[in-house]
């Protein structure tokens, strides 16, 4: 069975490292997985659903909403907020 989501990534952001996979069916996991990868300067191959590239603003709404979950972290973090507090003053948390 094809995974929902899978998401090709290298720990450097060159191009001739090696590739590793994350595979699950969750997509809010997917996003935070992306997250992580964003927060560590991980380099993001490609992602995959159901076996698909996604490829132009599909890849990018990924991407964002994994950003936002990052500066959402972030701010909590750095401020001592929750993130309910977050989304009111900043919209990041999702």
């Amino acid at each position: 069975m094809i995974p929902k989501h899978t998401v090709e990534f290298t720990p450097q952001p060159r191009k001739h490292s090696q590739t590793s996979h994350y595979t699950t069916d969750d997509p809010v996991a997917c996003k935070e997985f992306v997250s992580e990868l964003l927060e560590r300067g991980f380099g993001i191959r490609a992602i995959r659903c159901y076996g698909l590239d996604l490829e132009g603003q599909k890849f990018d709404r990924i991407l964002k909403i994994a950003a936002g979950i990052l500066a959402s972290r972030r701010l909590c973090a750095s401020l001592g907020i929750k993130p309910e507090e977050e989304r009111h003053r900043f919209g990041f948390a999702a």
